[in-house]
């Protein structure tokens, strides 16, 4: 019996995929659990629109992450803070900071989690940050450190 399965199923396969099981098995525990469904020709192409959706749901997720990054990587993000005589900041910039200063520069939500740098920020000058913006799309942020006039 073909069955394809609605979620994924250890030892089978995982949503969407089209297995072979035993008859037993396909009526009397996947189909009753609503764990798979018969693998007819009107399943079949529903299934297959399902990924064609899906498919161009995730090609635009990426077209749009991909023109953030090029944003994120021709602008430069400035931060204020305090600093001493040379130049050293009283404390350090967090990755909060970093996010803050992008998502009020482009006006989009950005996860503190899917940003990373190499160096702790605890002195005024440029830094670069990395922002992984898609699974297959990552930018270069230039962050500018300045002095906040009292």
């Amino acid at each position: 019996m073909k069955v394809i399965l609605l979620e994924d199923v250890k030892s089978l396969g995982k949503k969407g995929d089209i297995v072979e099981v035993s008859a037993g098995y396909g009526q009397n525990f996947l189909l009753p659990r609503k764990m798979a469904a018969e693998a007819t020709k009107g399943n079949l192409e529903k299934l297959s629109q399902k990924q064609d959706a899906l498919r161009k749901k995730q090609e635009r997720v990426k077209n749009d992450a991909l023109e953030i990054a090029k944003t994120i990587e021709e602008s430069t993000f400035i931060i204020k803070c305090k600093a001493g005589e040379k130049g050293k900041l009283f404390g350090s910039i967090t990755i909060k900071d970093i996010a803050e200063a992008i998502c009020s520069v482009l006006k989009v939500e950005i996860d503190k989690k899917k940003i990373s740098f190499d160096e702790q920020i605890k002195s005024l000058g440029d830094y670069v940050v990395f922002v992984k913006l898609h699974p297959e799309v990552k930018a270069k942020a230039h962050i500018r450190i300045v002095r906040a006039e009292d």
